[in-house]
């Protein structure tokens, strides 16, 4: 007989999961994009350009930390502290977004350099969660046949 050795590798993300974590990185970073174009012409139509990106951001950013949350909470003994680093950076993410929105709200003048800085620590916690995401959070057991 065969001997069966299990190994563990994380499995994908839930493909719907996986379209709502592919919207926050791009968009936070059309916004520090935009927010670097103000910065460089003064225009203000880059700072409301920015202000949309983060607003669609945080929509469906906020959709993936309750698919996360719900994950978290649904997987029992599956769970693994990736599900909560993942969770907690997409609650990060949306925080630092929905601080830069309301930085974003105000003049355009006034917007900067917060909304440049906060812009970029969006992005890159955007970054991190889509990391941690994409490489998979639910270990699923893989025999190998000796």
């Amino acid at each position: 007989m065969a001997d069966q050795d299990v190994t563990d590798y994380p499995r994908p993300i839930h493909p719907l999961h996986a379209i709502l974590l592919a919207f926050p990185l791009p968009l936070f970073l059309g916004a520090l994009l935009s927010d670097i174009a103000y910065d460089a012409t003064y225009q203000v139509q880059w700072t409301n350009f920015a202000s949309w990106l983060i607003a669609g951001a945080l929509l469906v950013g906020g959709l993936a930390l309750l698919w996360a949350l719900a994950e978290w909470a649904l997987s029992g003994p599956a769970r693994t502290a990736r599900h909560a680093v993942y969770a907690l950076v997409l609650l990060v993410m949306c925080g630092v977004g929905f601080i830069n929105a309301l930085v974003h709200a105000k003049d355009a003048w006034a917007a900067m350099p917060a909304g440049l800085w906060l812009s970029l620590a969006a992005t890159l916690l955007a970054l991190v969660a889509s990391w941690i995401g994409y490489s998979g959070l639910r270990a699923g057991g893989v025999s190998h046949a000796k």
